[in-house]
C-alpha cells in the first residue's frame, strides 16, 4: 500500500541545457501488500488453456506535440551498406495461438545461456539456439500462490529483465485491468530462470498503473530497480506519471517488505535508464528517467536512500531536439497491404528502452521514438553523453531520423549500444505493398554523426493484421551479456493475414568490429629506472618485455649509452615476453653528471623504447654485488646456499644485505650481515615441506649509506 510522507527536497539542476524550475514533489513510500516465494517454474502448472485472446485498451495520455521548432533537420533518407553486421540465430517465439492477448507487448531478456520472452499474457524460456525449454505458461500462474489481483489476472504490460550484476531474472506484469490496480514483480532466487522467484505485489488503488517499464540500476549504495507508469484514475482519466525506485538488494535477498520510493509527475510516458555492459554507474549516481517534453527531451532523476526511506528528486532541463512531428500525430496511420486496417504508431512516447552504458571516458544513453517522415514515418533516435561522474551532466551528442526514401513506414523501434559503441535499432516496417516486417539498422562509432547504415531484414512479413489497430505496444532490443556484442531483437509479425493472429520473432545480429581480436603488441620497461654509480662502477637494471593482446613473438633489445661508458649490454639480447638484464659501466674518466641510457625493442614492425637515468659520481667508497651462481635449486624439506660476493670500490665500506621475493613456507639467512666490502657472505635458503614447487625470481640487495645495489637469484623449489 502507499503511505504519503513529508515532501522531499527537490534538487533542481541543469542536466542538459540550463535549469528547469519545478515545484516540490511529494515522496511516496510504498510497501508490498503481499510477498511469498514461488515454486520452481518447472513445477508450476498454467499453460495456453489458461489464456484469453482478447484485445486490450490503449491509453494515450496527454502529451506535448514535440518538435514544433521547424523542419526535421536530422532526416536521413539514404544509408550506406550495413558494414559487417551479420544476422545470427533467428527463431519464432510465442504466438497468440499458444498464448496471449492482442497486442503482444513483446519483451525479452538475455542471460548467459537463456532467453526469456514475455508477451501480454504469458512467458516462455529458450536456449540461445531457439530450443524451447519451458512454457508458454500464463503470467498469473507464476503469482498463483501470492493471491490477490496478481494471481487472478493475466494483466499484461509485462517486462522481463536479466540483472547481470546479480545474475538474477525479473518478470513483471499489471495486477489487474480494473480497480483495485496493482503491479506484480518477481525476482529469481538464483541464476536459474526456471527456478523459484521472490514474488511481490504493490497496490495502486483506483489508479491504473498503465504502460509500466523497468530498468536495472545496480549502483553500490543506492541500488534500485527503476520503474515508470502512466496513471489513469479509475482506468480512464490521466492522473500523471509515477516514477519509482524499488529496493533492488532487498528484492534479491527476498526480504518481506522492500520499499518503493516514488513520485507522481504531471507529464507522461517516462522511460527508466537500464544498464547495459559490465560496468555499473558510479556509486551515488541517481536513476534517470526521460520522456518527450516540449521541443525535445526532458527528465528527472531519483537518488534513493532505502535505509532511511528517503530520496532526492532532481529535475532536468529539457534538451532541444531537431524539429519533428509525431508519427501519425501520435495515433493511427500505418498502412498494410490487402486491408484498410491502419496500425497504431504510438508516436506520442519514447519507445522502450532507455539503454545506459558506461565507457572509460564517458557515459551514454540511447533511445528512440516514431516521427513523421514525408508521407510516411521514420525512427528518430538519440545518443546522449555525459562525463563519467555521479551527477549526470548529459548533453545531446547526436541524433537522426532514419527514413529511407521509399513508401515504407518505420515505427515501434527499440535501440541499444554494444561495448564498441555501435548503435542498433530494431523496428517494424509496413506499407500498402509491404506486409509488416522486422528490420534493423545500425551505425559504427566512425560513421558520420547522425547517420545510420542501410537496413537489413530480420524477418519478412507475409500477412496483415486485419482485426485491430494495435501493434506492439513495444519491442525489445537487448545485448547478450556473454560477449557484450550480440544484439537480440524481438517483436511481432504475421505469417498470414489474420484478424489478430500475431507471431513473435526472436533474432540476433552482431557488428564485425565488436569483440574483434585486438592487435598483439608489447610494452617495454626498466626497473630500476634510475641508477647512481661511481666512475668505473658497474650497474644493472632489469628490462621487461610485457605481452599485450596475446603477443608472443621475439623482441630484439639494443641499448644505447654515452660514448664514455665502457660497458653497455643487454643479456639476453633477444627475448620473448620476459626479462633481460641491462649492464652499464661508466669509465673511470666519465665526467660526473646524469646520463640517459635507452633500450630499443623491435619485433617486426613494432618498436618501443625504455630509458634508464644514470647518475655518475666521482670516485667514492662504493661496492659491487654478485653471487657465485645465478640460480639455486632445493627440495622441499631441505636447504641450499650460494655465496654473495662484495667488492670494494674506492675505499672500505660496510654493506647490509637483504633478500626479497621469497615464496611462502621458505626462509633465508646470511652467515655475515652486514659485511665489509670485499668480504663474502653465505646465503642459506630453506624450504619447508608445505612449500609450493615452482621457480621464483629473488633479488639480493646490498646497502651502504646512499649506495644500493642488487643482484638477481633464481630459486627453484622441487
Amino acid at each position: 500500500m502507499k503511505n504519503l510522507q513529508v515532501a522531499s527536497t527537490l534538487a533542481v539542476a541543469g542536466w542538459w541545457l540550463g535549469v528547469l524550475a519545478a515545484p516540490a514533489q511529494t515522496l511516496i513510500v510504498v510497501q508490498p501488500t503481499n510477498h511469498i516465494v514461488s515454486p520452481r517454474l518447472t513445477d508450476i502448472h498454467g499453460g495456453s488453456a489458461d489464456l484469453t485472446h482478447g484485445p486490450t485498451v490503449i491509453h494515450h495520455p496527454p502529451s506535448p506535440q514535440g518538435g514544433g521548432n521547424g523542419p526535421d533537420t536530422a532526416l536521413q533518407t539514404q544509408g550506406a551498406p550495413l558494414v559487417n553486421a551479420t544476422t545470427g540465430t533467428n527463431f519464432d517465439g510465442i504466438n497468440i495461438y499458444s498464448a496471449g492477448y492482442i497486442p503482444p507487448d513483446t519483451n525479452i531478456a538475455v542471460g548467459p545461456n537463456h532467453i526469456m520472452e514475455t508477451v501480454n499474457a504469458a512467458y516462455a524460456i529458450y536456449n540461445k539456439n531457439g530450443v524451447l525449454i519451458l512454457g508458454p505458461k500464463s503470467l498469473r500462474s507464476l503469482w498463483a500462490g501470492l493471491g490477490g489481483a496478481c494471481a487472478a489476472n493475466n494483466g499484461g504490460d509485462t517486462v522481463v529483465q536479466y540483472d547481470k550484476m546479480a545474475d538474477r531474472w525479473m518478470m513483471t506484469q499489471l495486477g489487474s485491468l480494473s480497480s483495485p490496480y496493482a503491479e506484480c514483480i518477481a525476482i529469481s532466487q538464483t541464476a536459474d530462470p526456471t527456478g523459484a522467484y521472490n514474488l511481490y505485489s504493490y497496490a495502486f488503488g483506483s489508479n491504473l498503473n498503465d504502460y509500466p517499464k523497468f530498468g536495472v540500476w545496480p549502483t553500490a549504495t543506492n541500488s534500485a530497480y527503476l520503474a515508470s507508469y502512466n496513471l489513469f484514475a479509475n482506468g480512464s482519466t490521466f492522473a500523471g506519471a509515477e516514477i519509482c525506485a524499488y529496493d533492488r538488494m532487498g528484492m534479491i535477498a527476498g526480504v518481506a517488505s522492500p520499499a518503493g520510493l516514488c513520485y507522481v509527475l504531471g507529464s507522461a510516458s517516462y522511460l527508466p535508464a537500464d544498464l547495459d555492459g559490465a560496468t555499473p554507474p558510479l556509486d551515488g549516481t541517481p536513476g534517470y528517467f526521460v520522456n518527450l517534453s516540449g521541443s525535445g527531451l526532458g527528465g528527472y532523476a531519483i537518488k534513493p536512500d532505502f535505509s532511511n526511506s528517503t530520496a532526492t528528486l532532481t529535475a532536468m532541463q529539457g534538451m532541444t531536439a531537431a524539429g519533428y512531428t509525431r508519427a501519425c500525430g501520435g495515433g493511427t496511420c500505418i498502412p498494410q497491404p490487402g486491408t484498410t486496417r491502419l496500425l497504431d504508431s504510438l508516436g506520442d512516447r519514447l519507445m522502450y528502452r532507455l539503454a545506459f552504458r558506461m565507457f572509460p571516458d564517458h557515459e551514454a544513453m540511447v533511445v528512440n521514438h516514431s516521427v513523421a517522415a514525408g508521407s510516411a514515418t521514420g525512427v528518430r533516435w538519440y545518443e546522449m553523453r555525459a562525463p563519467v561522474s555521479n551527477s549526470g551532466s548529459f548533453s545531446l551528442y547526436q541524433q537522426g531520423t532514419f527514413a529511407p526514401a521509399d513508401s515504407n513506414y518505420r515505427w515501434m523501434g527499440s535501440a541499444a549500444m554494444d561495448q564498441a559503441g555501435d548503435i542498433a535499432i530494431g523496428y517494424s516496417v509496413s506499407s500498402g505493398a509491404t506486409s509488416p516486417a522486422i528490420r534493423y539498422t545500425g551505425r559504427a562509432p566512425g560513421d558520420t554523426l547522425g547517420t545510420m547504415q542501410s537496413e537489413a531484414t530480420l524477418q519478412p512479413g507475409a500477412g496483415s493484421q486485419t482485426g485491430y489497430t494495435r501493434w506492439g505496444d513495444y519491442s525489445s532490443l537487448r545485448i547478450d551479456p556473454s560477449d557484450d556484442c550480440t544484439f537480440w531483437y524481438a517483436t511481432e509479425y504475421y505469417p498470414i493475414s489474420s484478424s489478430y493472429g500475431w507471431y513473435t520473432r526472436i533474432g540476433s545480429f552482431i557488428f564485425g568490429n565488436c569483440g574483434a581480436a585486438p592487435t598483439p603488441d608489447f610494452s617495454l620497461s626498466a626497473s630500476p629506472s634510475s641508477l647512481t654509480l661511481n666512475q668505473g662502477q658497474q650497474g644493472t637494471s632489469t628490462v621487461t618485455v610485457t605481452a599485450i593482446n596475446g603477443f608472443s613473438s621475439s623482441v630484439s633489445l639494443v641499448p644505447t649509452c654515452p660514448a664514455s661508458f665502457t660497458t653497455c649490454t643487454v643479456s639476453p639480447a633477444s627475448t620473448g615476453p620476459g626479462n633481460s638484464t641491462l649492464t652499464v659501466t661508466p669509465a673511470p674518466t666519465t665526467t660526473p653528471g646524469t646520463y640517459t641510457v635507452t633500450v630499443t625493442g623491435t619485433s617486426s614492425s613494432l618498436t618501443h623504447t625504455t630509458t634508464v637515468s644514470v647518475t655518475v659520481n666521482g670516485t667514492a667508497a662504493d661496492f659491487t654485488l654478485s653471487t657465485s651462481a645465478p640460480s639455486l635449486t632445493i627440495s622441499r624439506g631441505s636447504s641450499g646456499s650460494v655465496t654473495v660476493n662484495t667488492t670494494a670500490l674506492g675505499g672500505s665500506s660496510s654493506v647490509t644485505l637483504s633478500i626479497s621475493g621469497l615464496p611462502t613456507k621458505t626462509s633465508a639467512s646470511f652467515t655475515a650481515n652486514p659485511v665489509s666490502a670485499g668480504v663474502n657472505s653465505i646465503l642459506k635458503i630453506s624450504a619447508n615441506r608445505p612449500a609450493s614447487p615452482g621457480t621464483y625470481n629473488l633479488t639480493i640487495t646490498g646497502k651502504n649509506g646512499t649506495f644500493m645495489h642488487t643482484t638477481p637469484l633464481t630459486l627453484t623449489v622441487q
